[in-house]
């Protein structure tokens, strides 16, 4: 046997009967309802987060010079990986009225690692985060 502390070994059957006596006699904490509705303080936070200005169809639409971000960053739904560049580095190759969707999917399709030939199931299908 090793030397362990205390504490790492498992409780005997009595250790383990008084435990559960305890919880059952503790009263339960009082939790939030699922239907409760969520507390002001929640939405505050939710609508002062910059990513809830946009939504996912706006930000796939914003032209590259139009994005403050400094690092862009896709994923792929499909094979999950993910493809990042600085922006100055996609304006520079893509121009800035490049859409950012069109860059992205062509970020993803240049290291695609899902080919079957069949142009249907070929490519990969971007999840786009916000900038």
């Amino acid at each position: 046997m090793t030397d362990r502390p205390a504490s790492w070994r498992m409780p005997i059957p009595k250790q383990m009967e008084k435990l559960a006596a305890e919880a059952a006699r503790k009263p339960a904490s009082p939790g939030a309802a699922p239907d409760a509705p969520l507390p002001a303080e929640y939405w505050e936070s939710v609508f002062k987060d910059p990513r809830a200005s946009a939504t996912e169809v706006q930000m796939r639409q914003r032209r590259l010079w139009e994005i403050p971000r400094h690092v862009l960053r896709v994923s792929c739904r499909r094979c999950e990986r993910t493809v990042e560049i600085q922006t100055a580095d996609a304006v520079r190759l893509y121009g800035g009225n490049a859409l950012w969707k069109d860059v992205a999917q062509r970020l993803l399709d240049n290291t695609c690692q899902q080919r079957t030939g069949r142009h249907e199931e070929d490519g990969c299908w971007p999840a786009f985060e916000a900038p």
